[in-house]
């Protein structure tokens, strides 16, 4: 497979130019898109997750936004990879982008005092609140079902493929360094003026990121007409993963290991139980494992992951785990922020080796259905996860639905690393 080379992009550009891809015009502003969507959406949830808590004081609740984000964006996924594939994919992740822009138009509605927020006559009940935030949050699901294949595939679109691996580091750093300061943003524009100026940032940040996309000069080359039966194209992404067994493994290894081990959903819990923080604090703890992230991504351009990739990929769920344990049994603010660092390094590990396989191993015609699949991967691990995190908080507490869910990550990673002798042994991953 061979990716076109964009206007202003040169083939020849040396892999080892750390700013090779930053030169191509439109990369840099894909690139910039990215930033403020995922700072806006970092600020979105930050927001989100405290005022749920601070409405119901259920754990349960915190999952239930993960789930009604979770079951509309993996319920279109494959619809949306197909689309992807046959539609030009800049425009296919414009609409979807512009839908999230109007979520966060709503959020902010919802929030303003005597409309939807806390303050006034005419304020809602909390429990009409909460129903109503959940709704807009199943409406981004469906816009994300769309925006994630298409922005994924688009970014293959971009760069040649000699720049595949350094374009999946600026992608994956921009996308990082937004998630340490969106919730620290986000937990300090709360603590500031509320949820309504918090969630005012978000509508802005969303509409500036459309600006950049729009800005993007590009169009998905010509595709010939598919020869396939609709079902077997939505199809298609699905039958490339499960017939690639590295492929596969290296996303269930995510799946199971996020499902089991991801302690975000339940930051509120520990912010306003257990450490003592207030919203603040919980954007400081939301930002931590985006700041190990990006630590470890500055260090991966120096060392990069990728010889022994398929041990280094265990290695790193392994200390994910570890970390996730470790945090849940932290009493002390500074240690906690410390663990969830030291995960969030362990990931970007993770994140970087199974980028670049997605990438290289897929033929450019199925790379918006195969990162649909990714996709629901993902959403069943992050969404699904975060009511699986809600649940057995319900049932055990949070401390102990953290623990037990850093030792089943764990349990993840020797399964896999003993039935998946090939990802063990994997050595290189070619782009």
């Amino acid at each position: 497979m061979t990716a076109s080379s964009p206007p202003g992009a040169d083939a020849a550009t040396p892999a080892l130019d750390g700013f090779a891809a930053m030169r191509v015009p439109n990369f840099r502003k894909y690139v910039a898109a990215l930033f403020l969507l995922t700072l806006g959406v970092q600020v979105q949830g930050t927001v989100v997750g405290w005022q749920v808590y601070a409405l119901t004081g259920d754990p349960l609740a915190l999952g239930l936004v993960g789930l009604a984000e979770a079951i509309p964006a993996i319920s279109l996924a494959l619809v949306a990879g197909h689309v992807a594939d046959r539609r030009d994919r800049r425009r296919v992740a414009l609409g979807a982008l512009l839908l999230l822009v109007a979520c966060s138009a709503a959020l902010w509605v919802l929030a303003i005092p005597g409309i939807g927020g806390a303050e006034g006559a005419d304020a809602l009940r909390a429990p009409t609140r909460v129903r109503l935030i959940y709704a807009v949050i199943a409406v981004s699901g469906v816009a994300r079902a769309f925006l994630q294949p298409s922005r994924q595939a688009l970014s293959a679109e971009l760069v040649p493929r000699v720049l595949f691996r350094n374009s999946i580091s600026w992608r994956t750093a921009s996308w990082q360094f937004a998630a340490v300061v969106g919730p620290a943003l986000g937990g300090a524009l709360f603590a500031l003026g509320g949820a309504s100026l918090a969630y005012l940032a978000d509508f802005a940040l969303m509409l500036a990121a459309v600006g950049c996309l729009m800005a993007v000069r590009h169009r998905s080359p010509p595709r010939p007409p598919a020869n396939e039966p609709l079902l077997g194209s939505l199809t298609g992404g699905l039958r490339y993963v499960f017939g690639d067994p590295l492929l596969l493994s290296a996303l269930s290894l995510d799946l199971f290991s996020v499902l089991f081990g991801g302690a975000v959903a339940l930051l509120p819990v520990f912010a306003a139980e257990i450490l003592h923080t207030g919203p603040a604090g919980l954007g400081i703890l939301r930002a931590a494992p985006a700041v190990g992230a990006v630590v470890s991504g500055i260090l991966l351009t120096r060392w990069p992951p990728y010889a022994n990739t398929g041990r280094n990929l265990l290695l790193a769920v392994v200390g994910y785990g570890v970390c996730t344990i470790g945090f849940g049994l932290s009493r002390s603010f500074p240690l906690s922020v410390a663990l969830l660092a030291l995960a969030g390094a362990s990931d970007m590990v993770s994140v970087v080796i199974r980028s670049l396989m997605l990438q290289a191993r897929t033929p450019e015609a199925l790379l918006g259905r195969v990162a649909s699949v990714n996709q629901i991967f993902i959403g069943s691990s992050n969404e699904i996860g975060a009511f699986e995190s809600g649940v057995t908080a319900r049932w055990w507490g949070a401390v102990t639905a953290v623990v037990v869910g850093g030792v089943a990550t764990l349990g993840v990673a020797g399964v896999v690393a003993w039935r998946v002798p090939a990802l063990r042994r994997l050595r290189q991953v070619s782009s």
